[in-house]
C-alpha cells in the first residue's frame, strides 16, 4: 500500500480484501427491504394516486420504474464485487483519478438533498406523536424544529458508528418494517370499509394521450428514485462473498419491497379519499388526522425506524465516501458524513416537500438528468471498452493507465456535459419538453454514445493495457 499516492488513498477507500466481504444474499435483500420501506417509497405511490392514476396504473408504473433501474444497479454492481472498491474509486477509471470528483461531488449533492429530505420526515414524524401525546408541549411552534434536529442527531450518531451499524440496522430492521406496514394497511383499510371502497376509484385521465402526459415522466420520476445507489452501489457490493449474492440479493429486495410497499402508500391513500374525502399523500399528515394514540405512537415509531434505516444506507455511505475521495488524507468516512449532514440542513429539504409535483417532476426527475449521463459513461467505460477489467493498483497512484490528463478525462467530462444538457433542454425549451419527461434515459443515452465514440479509439490505440487480465488486490 505504500504506493499508493497519499491524495487517492486512505482505508475507507482502499478495496475491500477477500477476508473481509461478509455480506450475503439476506443481507441485500435485507439492505434493499429496509430501504425501500420508507416515507419518500410511500410518497411515490400516494403521489401517483394523488395526481389521477388508479391503484393499477400506479403499481404497473412503480414495478417497471423499479425494474428498468435494476438493470443499471447490477451492471455498475459489478465492480464493487469483483475489486472490492467504492464507487468513487471505481468511477476513476472513466474520468481519470481527479475527474472522478466531478461525478462523485454530483452524486453526493443529490445525495445531501435526500439526507435532507428523510431528516425533516423523520422530525416531522416525531413532532406528529409529540402533538398526539402532549398536545399542550407541542403547540410551541419551536418543538417542530426541535425534532428535527433530534433526528439528524440520531442520525450523525449512526454515522460516526460506522458501517457495520448500518449492516445490523437494515438485517434487524427489515422483517420488522414490513410487518408493521402491512399492519398499517390492515387497519385503515377496515376502518375505510374494506378493499373494495378503497380500490374501486378508478383512474382522472380520459384518453391514452393524457395519460401518457403524466405516465412518461412518472416513470422517470421511479427511475430516478433509485438513481442515486444505482451509481454508488459498490459501496455496498464491495463487501459481497460471490457475485451471486449480491446479484440475487438486489433482483429479490428492491423490485418486490418496492411493488409491495408501494401497494401500502395506494391503499392506504385511497382510504384517506374514503374516510376524509380528499387524497392525504404524507403518511405523517395522515395519522396526525387519527385520534388513537396508542395506533398512532406505534405508527409513528415505525415510520421513524424506516427513515433511520433508509437514511443513513441510501444517502450517507456514499456522500461520505464521495467527500473523502476530495482529499482521503484530511476527510475519513465519519468527516464525510458529518459534511453530509450539514448540506443536507443547507438544501433547505422542508421546501422540497412542498406537494407531490414538487416531488416527483421536481426533484425525482430534475436529478435524474445529472445522474443518468453518470451512469451511461461508467457502464459503456467497464463493460463496452474495458470488458469489466481493470488495474486497482493505478485506480490509487498518479501516472498510472487511468491519469489520462493531468488526471482528467476530458472525453468523459465531454460525454457528462452532452448528457446533462441534453435531458434538461426541455426546462428552458418549452418545444422540447419532451426531453426533460425522459430525462435518465435520453442523458443516460448521449452520454453512453458521447463517450463511446470519443473513447473507442483512444482506448485501443494509446491505452491497450487496460484490456490486460484482472489484477489482484493487494492485502
Amino acid at each position: 500500500m505504500e504506493a499508493f499516492d497519499p491524495q487517492l488513498y486512505n482505508k475507507d477507500l482502499a478495496p475491500v480484501p477477500p477476508g473481509r466481504r461478509t455480506w450475503g444474499l439476506y443481507n441485500y435483500a435485507s439492505l434493499w427491504i429496509a430501504m425501500s420501506v420508507c416515507i419518500p417509497t410511500y410518497m411515490l405511490a400516494s403521489g401517483l394516486i394523488a395526481g389521477g392514476m388508479s391503484w393499477k396504473q400506479a403499481i404497473g408504473t412503480i414495478f417497471l420504474g423499479n425494474f428498468i433501474v435494476l438493470i443499471p444497479m447490477i451492471l455498475n454492481a459489478h465492480a464493487g464485487a469483483k475489486y472490492g472498491v467504492p464507487f468513487p474509486v471505481f468511477v476513476r477509471a472513466s474520468f481519470g483519478v481527479r475527474g472522478a470528483n466531478v461525478p462523485a461531488i454530483l452524486r453526493a449533492i443529490v445525495a445531501c438533498g435526500w439526507f435532507g429530505i428523510q431528516t425533516w420526515i423523520g422530525g416531522q414524524a416525531i413532532y406528529s406523536m409529540l402533538r398526539i401525546l402532549f398536545p399542550a408541549a407541542a403547540s410551541n411552534p419551536y418543538w417542530m424544529w426541535i425534532c428535527f434536529f433530534s433526528f439528524w442527531l440520531l442520525n450523525i450518531a449512526v454515522i460516526w458508528r460506522g458501517i457495520e451499524t448500518i449492516k445490523f440496522l437494515e438485517g434487524v430492521g427489515a422483517p420488522f418494517m414490513l410487518a408493521v406496514g402491512i399492519l398499517l394497511l390492515w387497519w385503515i383499510t377496515r376502518k375505510a370499509g374494506g378493499f373494495g371502497p378503497v380500490l374501486s376509484t378508478p383512474s382522472k385521465f380520459k384518453t391514452t394521450s393524457e395519460f401518457l402526459r403524466f405516465f412518461i415522466p412518472s416513470v422517470t420520476g421511479m427511475v430516478g428514485f433509485w438513481a442515486t445507489v444505482a451509481l454508488n452501489i459498490p459501496d455496498f457490493t464491495r463487501y459481497a462473498k460471490s457475485q451471486r449474492d449480491q446479484m440475487l440479493g438486489q433482483a429479490l429486495g428492491l423490485p418486490t419491497t418496492m411493488t409491495l410497499y408501494s401497494f401500502i402508500g395506494v391503499a392506504v391513500t385511497s382510504a384517506s379519499v374514503v374516510l376524509f374525502g380528499h387524497a392525504i399523500w404524507d403518511p405523517v399528515a395522515l395519522l396526525g388526522q387519527f385520534h388513537q394514540p396508542a395506533i398512532a405512537t406505534i405508527a409513528l415509531i415505525a415510520l421513524l425506524i424506516a427513515t433511520l434505516n433508509t437514511n443513513v444506507a441510501a444517502n450517507v455511505v456514499s456522500p461520505s465516501n464521495d467527500f473523502s475521495n476530495l482529499n482521503p488524507r484530511l476527510i475519513s468516512f465519519r468527516t464525510g458524513g458529518l459534511i453530509t449532514g450539514v448540506a443536507g440542513l443547507l438544501m433547505m429539504p422542508w421546501k422540497l416537500l412542498t406537494d407531490f409535483n414538487s416531488y416527483i417532476f421536481g426533484w425525482l426527475v430534475g436529478y435524474s438528468g445529472l445522474l443518468g449521463p453518470i451512469a451511461g459513461v461508467m457502464i459503456t467505460d467497464y463493460f463496452v471498452l474495458r470488458k469489466t477489467r481493470l488495474e486497482v493498483k493505478d485506480l490509487y497512484r498518479r501516472g498510472g493507465r487511468y491519469e489520462y490528463r493531468h488526471g482528467l478525462n476530458a472525453r468523459a467530462i465531454l460525454a457528462l456535459g452532452a448528457g446533462i444538457a441534453v435531458a434538461l433542454i426541455g426546462l428552458v425549451v418549452p418545444a422540447l419538453r419532451w426531453l426533460y419527461d425522459y430525462a435518465w434515459f435520453v442523458g443516460f443515452a448521449v452520454a453512453g454514445l458521447v463517450y463511446y465514440l470519443a473513447m473507442r479509439r483512444a482506448v485501443v490505440s494509446s491505452n491497450e493495457a487496460a484490456f490486460l487480465p484482472d489484477a489482484t488486490i493487494e492485502k
